[in-house]
Order: C-alpha cells, then sequence, then structure tokens
C-alpha cells in the first residue's frame, strides 16, 4: 500500500513544470531550488546569463527565475534576448533583484519580463508569484495567436509582426501587446490601469503619463493608422471599431 502511494507521489512530481533558477549566488540557488522542487516543480539552474541561454536553448523550459545583477550578460540583456526569440519569447520570467533597483525592475518589465521579487524574498511570496504567473500563461486563450486585422493593420501574435501595406512595423514589446490588446476588442473603452494589468499582470504601479508615453510612440509608429488607437478624455483607450 505504502508503496503505491510513494509511486502516485512520485508521479505527480515528475509531471511538474520545471523551472530555470538563474542567479550567480549559491546559497540562493540552493534556497530557491530547495523550495521549489519541495512543491514538485522540476528543477535547473544556472550562474550566468550565457549558461542560462544555452540551457533554454536545448531544454523545454516553463518557467525562468532571473537574477538581474549576474556576471557577464545581465538578466536584463537575458531577458532581451529572450523576447525576441520567437521560440523561447514566451517563457514567463519573474526577476529576481536587490532593493532600490526600481530603473531595473520598470526596464526589465517594459522588456517583456512578467513579475519581479526583491531580495532579501519570503520563499512562500516566491511560490505564490510564480503559480500567479503560470496560471496566468495556462489561461491564455487558445485563439490567441490567430492573426487580427483591423483598418489594414495584420497583427500576428504567435510570430509578434505588426504589418501596414505589407511593410513589417517595428514595436516594442510593451507596444505591440497593447496594441494586441485593445486590437482584439475594437469599440471596448479600456483605462490605463486595465490596460496595464491586462499586459503585466495586477498590483503594478501605474501613473497616466506610463501609458500615455507608450499610446503616442504607438501611434507615431503606426503612421495614419494610429488613428485608430482612440483616446475617450477622461476614460482611457479603444481601438476604433
Amino acid at each position: 500500500m505504502m508503496e503505491q502511494k510513494k509511486s502516485s507521489v512520485e508521479e505527480v512530481l515528475v509531471t511538474k513544470e520545471k523551472i530555470l533558477v538563474v542567479d550567480d549566488e549559491e546559497d540562493i540557488l540552493e534556497l530557491v531550488q530547495y523550495n521549489l522542487e519541495r512543491e514538485g516543480y522540476r528543477t535547473v539552474s544556472a550562474k550566468t546569463g550565457e549558461e542560462a541561454l544555452k540551457i533554454v536553448e536545448y531544454h523545454e523550459i516553463d518557467l525562468m527565475i532571473l537574477d538581474l545583477m549576474l556576471p557577464g550578460i545581465n538578466g536584463l540583456e537575458v531577458t532581451r534576448k529572450m523576447k525576441r526569440n520567437p521560440e523561447k519569447m514566451r517563457i514567463p520570467i519573474v526577476m529576481l533583484t536587490a532593493r532600490g533597483e526600481e530603473a531595473d525592475i520598470v526596464t526589465g518589465l517594459e522588456l517583456g519580463a512578467d513579475d519581479y521579487v526583491t531580495k532579501p524574498f519570503s520563499p512562500k511570496v516566491l511560490i505564490a508569484r510564480i503559480r500567479a504567473v503560470m496560471r496566468k500563461h495556462a489561461n491564455t486563450s487558445p485563439d490567441s495567436n490567430a492573426v487580427i486585422s483591423r483598418h489594414g493593420i495584420s497583427i500576428h501574435p504567435g510570430r509578434r509582426i505588426i504589418r501596414i501595406d505589407d511593410k513589417n512595423v517595428d514595436l516594442t514589446y510593451t507596444e505591440f501587446q497593447i496594441l494586441q490588446y485593445l486590437a482584439e476588442r475594437p469599440g471596448w473603452v479600456f483605462t490605463r490601469t486595465q490596460i496595464v494589468d491586462a499586459i503585466r499582470g495586477d498590483n503594478y504601479a501605474v501613473t497616466d503619463r506610463s501609458v500615455d508615453v507608450q499610446m503616442v510612440g504607438l501611434r507615431k509608429k503606426l503612421g495614419h493608422h494610429g488613428q485608430y488607437l482612440e483616446t475617450v478624455r477622461g476614460v482611457g483607450y479603444r481601438f476604433k471599431e
């Protein structure tokens, strides 16, 4: 009976997601891996950005926990390379960062990281953040890769390509996310907070200015097609129906 129960537990363990932990501090690596494996996750580790990118290239990784301060290629550069790789860009990234690195946190989120945890950190909080990010990605619509065509703008979510008049438009990660989010629901009006929560998850600090700046840049890159991103005074934005 005991053997049967043990076998069942082992089966659960091997079906859990694989998480890559990237940190150059041995004690942090051990702490994070210990707590993840205790929760049933499979883990692999790297101490440099270069090593992390090699692991991602040859292994199926479900999520990356990434320290920002790394020797060689730092965490921000790793994030940038990941989000520019069509085959790896959908791997969720949770950043680990020392307190006081607000500028790096903002940059990391702009590059496409999903969440961040500050050092020193609570393992329980880290696990909770990981679960939240996993749920967010698991709940992504199966039709999220379908091409969206609106007013001459073609949006290819899976390939992350925007085309207007048969020409590609180069957008940042955040600009692409905002355009896709609004274009999926033409005519709907979204507040600035709703837009940020939708593309980054809940509980991120947001200001009207940060969203407005993104919209200015997005409209400029879309040229005369930018007119279809409408401002609803006192509320937010919508994609013209």
